[in-house]
């Protein structure tokens, strides 16, 4: 074994400025951000969500003219928004009405038709609670299917069929 020691690092002087770390340049593959970013939230074009989009608020209104009198400012907000129509639950009722119906008769068959033109609505609207309207549309079905059978039953047991 040797008795040489390693030589302790260079320290730069106190009135050196260190030297700036070297950096490579980008290479050609590398796709620069645009200049002109968008802010977070900002819409990008293309589709529009009509219903999460952010509400105006109205400004309020000034404050009443007489500084003397202590009543509060009138402020004014947007109207509510409107109700949206609901169908799901409707369509859940009709379906197992209809079915409870053609257990026992085949006139629930209007019943079970209203329940499936409801679940249908409520499918194609995006607020509708999608399981409710999948559980109307079943039960209707399987009303239509049960009232159609009691009414081909009634046919068959009739003077209509030969």
């Amino acid at each position: 074994m040797s008795d040489e020691r390693m030589p302790p690092p260079a320290v730069p002087a106190a009135d050196e400025p260190p030297a700036a770390p070297a950096v490579e340049a980008a290479s050609p593959d590398v796709v620069l951000a645009p200049a002109d970013t968008a802010l977070p939230g900002a819409h990008r074009g293309g589709f529009r969500r009509e219903l999460t989009q952010p509400l105006p608020v109205a400004p309020p209104l000034a404050v009443h003219p007489d500084p003397d009198e202590a009543a509060a400012p009138d402020v004014r907000w947007i109207p509510p928004a409107p109700v949206l129509p609901r169908s799901a639950g409707w369509s859940l009722l009709f379906g197992s009405l209809a079915l409870v119906l053609a257990c026992f008769v085949g006139w629930g068959f209007p019943v079970g038709v209203i329940g499936v033109v409801l679940a249908v609505l409520a499918l194609r609207r995006p607020w509708e609670k999608r399981e409710t309207a999948f559980w109307g549309l079943g039960l209707s079905i399987a009303s239509l299917a049960y009232s159609a059978g009691w009414l081909w039953w009634a046919a068959s047991q009739g003077a209509l069929s030969g």
